[in-house]
């Protein structure tokens, strides 16, 4: 059979890794794809983004399954175009993936159908937005409405960062057409989680949970970034809490997208507080997330091609999901000055030398003259999975030193705050294969 992945980050250089591992031996493409997927694929010279592009080229190849990573081909409706045209494809639809394109969307979405989440407001007026900031107090969140690849969310601990984040999108227009409105919100308290979900409009087989890191600098300091690293799973997601969110959570939000005649298929990504009343929804993002598919994909232990199949035929029920104990961890190689301006071009040395159990996902990397150079903000995601968590940490940090190029830098801390609560990182895992149906 023949697979195309569509995108050309880590994320995607995942799903081709564990793609190539099935039993079916797929022939794998990946557009536009990058130095690393090019080990796996053929990278087609199309952009993510070019959606009659990649179907006309879909549908020439006769492809039998297309599986979309980033939203925003999503969001342009890449789904629907490829399903016009008889072809099988792993994503939402553009009605469906409304959850991650528009902030007040999703919020008003919640609201309707009693899935908990913060209380907020949407504004397009920046005099309008900075009067709703008196009604939350301190500290406040400020969101860009649309997509802003992981950057339009401020955690203003003063008034004064608010106001700057409400002129950030709604008067200097950082974020272009993403930033037209923002959401005022409060600030809720306590550990966050990541939960991927597989879904098929009714089903959904939730993945193991995982902990993601924004900010660029150790101690969560710094602006937010799309991902510096990942850990999964974290001990405090333990099996009640994994059913109280796929209760509360995951099958009424399913439920109600089906409802409002948006099903979703494809992988939903909820962005989770565990507050003191229970976990409440920061964000949803309507495909798999980055960097968190880089320690998620590691731990698990079945076919990722059935899997995916199972969803674009709306069959997962039966589908064979399982995955393996242990832990994993995974630190992003950022090109120096990202999140702002960054150079590129710089050569990566080092990267023979990594040893076999140890992961290096391509994000911003092109080959050229039998090197490999930087070509982007995020570089590589180098993740490895381990009986525990202590021991995968400990063998990507070995590995990430080992790895080089000028302006290389990334974060010391990742799942160290996991490791200094005594914690190894072997969170109980669900026993067996399970799926849930909302009827």
């Amino acid at each position: 059979m023949q697979i195309l992945v569509v995108g050309g980050g880590a994320r995607e250089h995942t799903l081709l890794w564990k793609l190539s591992q099935s039993a079916e031996r797929p022939r794998l493409y990946c557009a536009p794809g990058n130095a690393g997927t090019a080990l796996l694929a053929e990278n087609v010279p199309l952009r993510a983004d070019d959606v009659a592009g990649l179907t006309n080229w879909a549908a020439d190849q006769a492809i039998d399954l297309t599986i979309v990573g980033p939203e925003a081909p999503l969001v342009a409706g890449l789904a629907d175009a490829l399903a016009a045209r008889g072809l099988a494809v792993f994503g939402p639809t553009r009605a469906a993936a409304q959850i991650e394109a528009s902030k007040s969307w999703a919020k008003d979405l919640l609201v309707r159908h009693g899935i908990p989440t913060a209380r907020a407001v949407v504004a397009d007026d920046p005099a309008v937005a900075r009067r709703h900031l008196d009604a939350f107090g301190l500290p406040v969140v400020v969101k860009a409405d649309g997509l802003a690849a992981g950057k339009g969310v401020t955690v203003a601990t003063t008034r004064a960062e608010a106001e700057a984040a409400v002129d950030a999108c709604l008067v200097a227009r950082v974020f272009g057409e993403a930033g037209r409105r923002v959401l005022i919100e409060e600030c809720l308290v306590g550990p966050e989680l990541s939960v991927l979900t597989f879904a098929d409009g009714e089903t959904v087989v939730p993945m193991v949970p995982a902990c993601d890191y924004k900010r660029v600098g150790d101690g969560d300091t710094g602006p937010n970034t799309g991902g510096m690293g990942a850990y999964a799973p974290p001990a405090l997601a333990t099996p009640a809490l994994r059913q109280r969110v796929e209760r509360e959570i995951l099958r009424p939000t399913l439920a109600a997208l089906a409802a409002e005649g948006r099903p979703y298929r494809g992988v939903l990504y909820a962005g989770l507080m565990l507050t003191a009343d229970g976990p409440k929804v920061l964000e949803f993002n309507c495909r798999f997330g980055d960097p968190e598919t880089q320690v998620v994909l590691p731990l698990l232990d079945s076919d990722l091609v059935g899997i995916a199949q199972a969803v674009a035929r709306g069959e997962l029920r039966s589908a064979d999901v399982r995955w393996a104990p242990g832990a994993a961890c995974g630190v992003v190689l950022a090109a120096g000055g990202y999140p702002g301006e960054y150079a590129t071009g710089q050569p990566i040395s080092g990267l023979d030398a990594v040893p076999p159990d140890v992961l290096v996902f391509h994000a911003g990397t092109r080959a050229e003259g039998g090197r490999v150079l930087t070509a982007g903000g995020r570089v590589l995601t180098v993740a490895a999975a381990g009986p525990n968590l202590a021991a995968a940490q400990q063998r990507v940090y070995e590995a990430v030193d080992g790895i080089r190029f000028e302006g290389r830098h990334y974060r010391h801390d990742i799942a160290a705050r996991e490791l200094s609560n005594g914690r190894n990182g072997s969170a109980p895992q669900a026993a067996g294969p399970r799926a849930s149906v909302e009827r």
